[in-house]
C-alpha cells in the first residue's frame, strides 16, 4: 500500500513563501514524475509544476518565475517552493505522484491536499 503524506501549508500575506512537502511511502518498484495541482473554490483542479524522475520541469505559466519544484528521489519527496505568493494562489494543493509497482503496473496516487491561504 501507498502513502503520501503532505505538510507545510498555511495562511500567509501577499509576498511572503511557503515551501509544500509531499512524501511517498509504502511498498513499491519506483517513482516516475511527481507533481502538485491546485484546486481554487469553483475551479478545476490545475496542474501547478511537475518534475520527472530525472529532474525535467514543468509550470503552469502563472507560476513560472516564483514557483520551484523539486525532488528528493532517496526520500521518495517533491518539494514546492512558493514565493512572491500572490492571493490568486489560494487553494488547495494536492501533490501526484506516479508509482511503478512490483507487478509493474504504474498507479497515479494523489495526497490528502493541503490549504494554501494568500492575504492581500
Amino acid at each position: 500500500q501507498v502513502q503520501l503524506v503532505e505538510s507545510g501549508g498555511g495562511l500567509v500575506q501577499a509576498g511572503e513563501s511557503l515551501r509544500l512537502s509531499c512524501a511517498a511511502s509504502g511498498s513499491f518498484f519506483s517513482i516516475n514524475a511527481m507533481g502538485w495541482y491546485r484546486q481554487a473554490p469553483g475551479k478545476q483542479r490545475e496542474l501547478v509544476a511537475r518534475i520527472t524522475r530525472d529532474g525535467s520541469t514543468d509550470y503552469a505559466d502563472s507560476v513560472k518565475g516564483r514557483f520551484t519544484i523539486s525532488r528528493d528521489n532517496s526520500k521518495n519527496t517533491v518539494y514546492l517552493q512558493m514565493n512572491s505568493l500572490k492571493p490568486e494562489d489560494t487553494a488547495v494543493y494536492y501533490c501526484n505522484v506516479n508509482i511503478v509497482l512490483w507487478s509493474s503496473r504504474t498507479v497515479d496516487y494523489w495526497g490528502q491536499g493541503t490549504q494554501v491561504t494568500v492575504s492581500s
